[in-house]
């Protein structure tokens, strides 16, 4: 059976070009408003996915779709607009447009492209869930947020496909590119990790496409293989791939298309077999507007798309996490905890984790490591961490005080920051691990700051 395409748009001559365009490979139904887009997706369990104009007489498209996925929660869509910006495209894939195009479509092949590739990662995330609790090696936790992740990486794990992990730092999404690797048919081969913010434009260019002798003053006198040969048989993962400059973006963009590498130097382009899994903490749309990452290059990495959660978005999966790296530290040797008093654990459930899974294991790191006793107690949790939950402090010190419960999540961020710092004496690498973040990003909140 064909697809069921949902088109909704009150201009008659786009919902029957879009139609006649889509209708050789789906099956397309056509709404010229939200009411009758409605009794359409209530009519209509099986639908593939929503294709949408925002603006629209009564209520508009972003309204439709938050309405639409209350009926059929797994529902994806696409929005239109003749009047798009960064913001707006922003909202409507936070109330879970997967796509935003602007009016007039004037490539129609691409557009198409994107349908299909939606609609193929909507059949990942709408499998059967697993059992709670059946997690995937590395993971912990059974909350209904891991579910969903642990449910995708299963789905698409068998395929070839390329996969786009998003998620704020800290959050496993190097994780979730080796589980990916890990359940594929690719599992014997190489795993090849890129940090992308790691090295300059150059330097990155060449750790990924290699180099023939002679190409560079001081470089290898038999040349050097790239990462993306490494990965031949296997999968690349690259890293913060929002980092990587433009040129280099052109040279991978070529990669994926013609799946063929040219070291740096040569002339000649060699076949190589791998699977690409790239990840970033950065809105890539964001990115594409500001002119900074390529539309071309986002299209063809967000195949299929997963969102890794914040920790502060599945909290329940807090105490088998402590309780993980706990007996793993302890079984290192780092000490000889054996628990956590509930008082210390619900301490560490109420903290927001800025820096995530990897700030919450580090954290744990050095309560095990400095602990008196064979129980974490209160006393043990680093002051960072504690900071934002403290008393109230005297009016003289406000300046200084950790926000109130009311301070927005940026204020809470500046202080937990803040306080890490103070805690490392001002040492910027100290803190930084202690947060689970990287040392650039602290520097970059540092500069927003104006510190």
């Amino acid at each position: 059976m064909k697809p069921k395409i949902l088109i909704v748009d009150d201009e008659k001559p786009l919902r029957d070009t879009l139609a006649r365009w889509f209708r050789p490979g789906y099956e397309c139904l056509l709404a010229p408003d939200a009411d009758a887009a409605l009794e359409i997706v209530r009519a209509t369990p099986d639908l593939a996915l929503m294709i949408s104009d925002i603006r629209m007489p009564g209520e508009d498209g972003v309204t439709l779709l938050r309405r639409a996925r209350e009926i059929h929660p797994g529902l994806a869509a696409i929005l239109l607009t003749a009047y798009g910006t960064v913001e707006l495209a922003v909202a409507a894939m936070k109330d879970g447009a997967a796509d935003f195009f602007q009016k007039p479509i004037t490539d129609m092949k691409a557009f198409e492209l994107r349908v299909a590739q939606v609609i193929e990662a909507a059949a990942a995330h709408t499998d059967a869930a697993p059992a709670a609790g059946d997690a995937i090696d590395g993971f912990t936790g059974s909350s209904k947020a891991l579910e969903s992740i642990y449910r995708i990486i299963r789905k698409v794990a068998p395929s070839d496909a390329t996969v786009l992990v998003e998620g704020p730092s800290g959050s496993g999404k190097e994780l979730a590119a080796r589980a990916i690797h890990a359940l594929s048919k690719r599992a014997a081969g190489p795993f090849v990790a890129v940090e992308c913010s790691a090295f300059s434009a150059d330097l990155l260019k060449s750790e990924l496409f290699g180099y023939e002798p002679g190409t560079f003053t001081g470089g290898l006198k038999d040349g050097k293989k790239g990462c993306i040969e490494e990965a031949g048989g296997g999968t690349l993962f690259l890293d913060e791939i929002g980092e990587i400059d433009l040129a280099t973006q052109i040279a991978l963009l070529r990669t994926l298309e013609t799946k063929c590498v040219r070291r740096l130097g040569s002339s000649f382009e060699k076949p190589v077999d791998f699977r690409l899994v790239a990840a970033t903490n950065r809105n890539l749309i964001s990115l594409v507007a500001e002119g900074r990452f390529r539309e071309d290059l986002f299209y063809r990495l967000n195949v299929i798309d997963i969102r890794m959660p914040a920790l502060k978005d599945h909290p329940s999966d807090i105490a088998p996490l402590v309780e993980r790296f706990i007996a793993e530290f302890s079984a290192a040797g780092e000490g000889r905890v054996k628990g956590i008093e509930p008082d210390a654990l619900r301490a560490l459930e109420a903290y927001s984790w800025p820096g995530n899974v990897r700030q919450l294991r580090n954290a744990v790191e050095k309560m095990v490591v400095l602990a008196a006793g064979e129980t974490l107690t209160l006393d043990d949790i680093p002051a960072e961490i504690l900071a934002p939950t403290a008393p109230a402090a005297p009016a003289e010190a406000a300046a200084t005080a950790a926000p109130a419960p009311t301070a927005s999540l940026a204020d809470v961020e500046k202080a937990q920051i803040l306080a890490a710092l103070k805690a490392a004496g001002g040492n910027k690498t100290a803190a930084a691990d202690a947060l689970g973040i990287s040392r650039r990003t602290l520097h970059r909140k540092l500069r927003e700051w104006g510190m």
